[in-house]
């Protein structure tokens, strides 16, 4: 018998999306004030000498007001000095500490090389659901009082982004790009190619961000060149494959697989692998158009570009080492395919593009600075356009949907896309997960000759790799069935796992974006029963949803007495350590009333007034433990990646299963916002277009045909819509036109879609 798999999705966003600095689908606002008249000459001056920052007298970023601010022009073929729209680099904590929701660093694109207005947004888009990598949107940008135009505003990727994405900071950090910049004349190339013992010869090539790290560079081109059996303790070999994969698709040659194997950063990891970020994706789709090894002078070669580039070019040994091993070049072509059917394929990509060209339309026209015609900005997401004009945009520029529509086609037509791939469905974990005992994973898996689950149970650890087997000895059922299994020992209340099949012909992952999405369980330290005494509601992180008696949002924890009988909390402890359940006592006295409440402070804050523990909760992943006087746990939670202001409690109140909910706090658990869900299916769904207006289709694929239902629900939880349907595909329209603009979460069975509706 296959039990439930102990997964949580939550698809709520943290914040309102209107108050985003990076909300897709809001422009900021930036004014840059300078005391001197002659700001654009000091900038310049700056920009052609030391590169140091300017002060401005302020910067107000919509509406709220910095003073003493450090400002600079950036970029290399985007800025000019004889041209009025440059970019900017924007530094809020220069000269003071300060920042603007966390941000320090503002890096502002003139968007001086795409009449779409597109390629670095919607790049970035796309990017970011296969890997990490800076949010992305635009600004229209104001220098003392006077509009320069409309900018592309990304994030910039400093210490705090890899801080916010890899758990540190102050590792080995290096940006792959020349100092003095990429030409023609130049052949110092951040390649990785194998330049011997001393540093001194990798100078010209690359930046070091951190304080040191030159060793660690040249030891990663040393493993390249010489050692490759132990590439995977040197690199995050996966996702490397994803970069490979989008530059590649997306045709994105400013980029290590161009011309000059630039434009991305390589940051080492406490666990010792580097990982890549990818920035500065103004000419991607096809903008740029030298590979190395030829120029792609027109739109049929581009659209045709060879996806195995530079597999046998031995100047590019990221791409020529990776992609010789066999199930190395599988696993790329499974994230090509991914990356093409998830955005290609469905023109998923062409309703963002709309919607985003719908969102800046205004701001296009009324950008006197631009450096194409309104016509090129309207023309580009689908033509080709010839720009003309002796700007740094000048001449041809292929149309992005002219583009990938029929590169999406050419590539998925070609052999190697087109083998049959293994089949992974019914994912499960076959017993309750306990702490220091072990479970075994399942899924029933076609077509494959080798299976493989990679899992960790810490997040800041690459994945282990266990073979998995469909031999009747692993948990598996009866040999040769199509279930596969693998046995995993449950280390801590986290496990997260993705599954990799694949035959001599081809890879398949589930999750298809694995590993930045990714299966996860938790476990508990015993079975779980429900008793009296129980805790009934948590928030892991709480920005505004409700204050302590000090004006402080911090965590909180809820116990409920279901019993109508008061219950003598002296001796009883709280915990969020498996290793130490006495960690903090309740005070003598502490009484909690029959069918009563009691929130506890977990702020690690015992001297406020009132129940404040000495330990606060993870958002990431944790537990939280309630033992009575004898040492005996009354009650525990584990979880997993909880979001801002979202509860997560027991439903129905006191007595359910834990589930993202409404925050009650001492009241009556009600409203669910997120759902538990039973066996995993490969069931996915696509809203076309999303976001929209007025209405959008659903595709849903399903393995097999039942009776489903389909329910759409507004931010707060509430049932907005819903449809039956039975069969295993379907396309169902659904009318919006009356909806309220906002964020909507529609769900079938197990599987859920974020729908925006402006």
């Amino acid at each position: 018998m296959r039990y439930l798999i102990f997964t949580f999705f939550v698809l709520l966003q943290s914040a309102v999306l209107a108050q985003d600095f990076y909300d897709l689908y809001t422009i900021q606002t930036i004014e840059i004030t300078f005391e001197q008249s002659n700001w654009d000459q000091l900038l310049d001056a700056e920009k052609q000498g030391d590169e140091n920052y300017i002060m401005a007298q302020s910067v107000s970023i919509n509406g709220v007001i910095f003073d003493s601010v450090g400002v600079k022009y950036k970029g290399n073929s985007t800025y000019n000095a004889n041209q009025t729209k440059n970019p900017f680099h924007i530094e809020l904590d220069t000269y003071k500490d300060q920042d603007y929701e966390g941000y320090k660093d503002i890096k502002l694109s003139n968007v001086a090389k795409d009449p779409s207005f597109l390629r670095e947004v919607l790049s970035y888009q796309i990017l970011r659901q296969y890997m990490d990598a800076p949010l992305s949107n635009y600004a229209n940008v104001y220098v003392n009082g006077d509009l320069l135009g409309l900018y592309s505003n990304s994030e910039s990727i400093t210490k705090t982004f890899v801080n916010s994405r890899f758990y540190s900071k102050n590792n080995t950090f290096i940006k792959c790009n020349p100092p003095a910049g990429a030409g023609p004349q130049s052949n110092d190339l951040p390649n990785l190619v194998y330049l011997g013992q001393d540093s001194t010869d990798y100078y010209d090539a690359y930046e070091l961000k951190s304080d040191e790290g030159w060793q660690e560079l040249i030891n990663l081109c040393d493993t390249l060149a010489n050692h490759t059996d132990q590439i995977e303790e040197m690199l995050d070999i996966d996702r490397v494959l994803w970069m490979h994969a989008f530059n590649n698709v997306l045709v994105n040659l400013d980029s290590y697989s161009g011309q000059f194997a630039q434009n991305y950063y390589l940051y080492r990891q406490d666990n010792g692998r580097f990982v890549p970020v990818v920035w500065d994706l103004n000419e991607s789709f096809g903008k740029f158009s030298s590979t190395g090894s030829g120029n792609l002078n027109n739109t049929t070669a581009k659209q045709r570009m060879d996806y195995l580039l530079h597999a046998n070019d031995t100047d590019y040994p990221l791409i020529q080492k990776l992609l010789s091993d066999p199930t190395y070049k599988r696993m790329y072509i499974a994230h090509c395919k991914t990356m093409l059917l998830e955005n290609f394929d469905n023109n998923s990509y062409f309703a963002i593009g709309q919607a985003l060209q719908a969102t800046i339309d205004a701001a296009v026209q009324a950008d006197d600075n631009k450096f194409f015609s309104y016509n090129n900005f309207v023309d580009n997401l689908t033509s080709d356009v010839n720009a003309g004009g002796g700007g740094p945009g000048g001449g041809a520029t292929v149309g992005i949907t002219n583009l990938m529509d029929v590169r999406s086609d050419y590539l998925l037509g070609l052999a190697d896309f087109s083998q049959t791939e293994p089949t992974i469905s019914e994912i499960g974990v076959l017993n309750t997960p306990i702490i220091n005992q072990t479970v075994t994973v399942s899924a029933a898996i076609v077509d494959a000759n080798r299976v493989y689950l990679q899992y960790r149970s810490d997040v800041e650890m690459p994945f282990s790799q266990v073979e998995m087997f469909d031999d009747g000895a692993h948990n598996d059922g009866a040999a040769n069935d199509g279930f596969y299994g693998a046995e995993l020992a449950v280390e801590s209340a986290l496990t997260q796992y993705y599954i990799y099949a694949e035959n001599d012909n081809a890879g398949k992952f589930s999750p298809e974006r694995a590993a930045h999405e990714f299966y996860s369980f938790t476990a508990t330290l015993s079975e779980p029963t429900v008793g009296d005494l129980v805790i009934n509601e948590f928030m892991a992180s709480n920005d505004v949803t409700v204050a302590d008696q000090d004006g402080e949002f911090d965590d909180w924890i809820e116990l409920y007495n279901n019993s109508s009988e008061s219950i003598n909390l002296e001796g009883y402890y709280l915990s969020d350590d498996a290793e130490d359940l006495t960690q903090w006592a309740f005070p003598a006295g502490t009484v909690i009333e029959g069918m009563g409440y009691l929130t506890i402070w977990a702020d690690d804050d015992e001297d406020q007034m009132g129940l404040h523990t000495n330990f606060k909760l993870s958002a990431g992943a944790e537990s939280v433990i309630l033992t009575d006087p004898l040492g005996v746990v009354v009650d525990e939670v584990s979880y997993v990646d909880q979001e801002t202001d979202v509860a997560y409690g027991r439903f129905p109140n006191g007595t359910g299963n834990f589930q993202a909910i409404e925050a009650t706090f001492g009241t009556e658990n009600g409203v669910i916002v997120g759902i538990e869900t039973p066996l995993l299916e490969n069931l996915s769904l696509k809203a076309v277009p999303n976001p929209t207006n007025d209405s959008f289709y659903l595709e849903i694929t399903a393995p097999n045909s039942k009776d489903r239902t389909l329910s759409v629900y507004n931010l707060t939880g509430k049932l907005i819509h819903q449809d039956a349907f039975s069969s295993a595909n379907a396309n169902i329209f659904i009318d919006t036109s009356h909806w309220n603009s906002g964020v909507y979460v529609v769900q079938v069975d197990g599987a859920f879609l974020k729908v925006v509706v402006w």
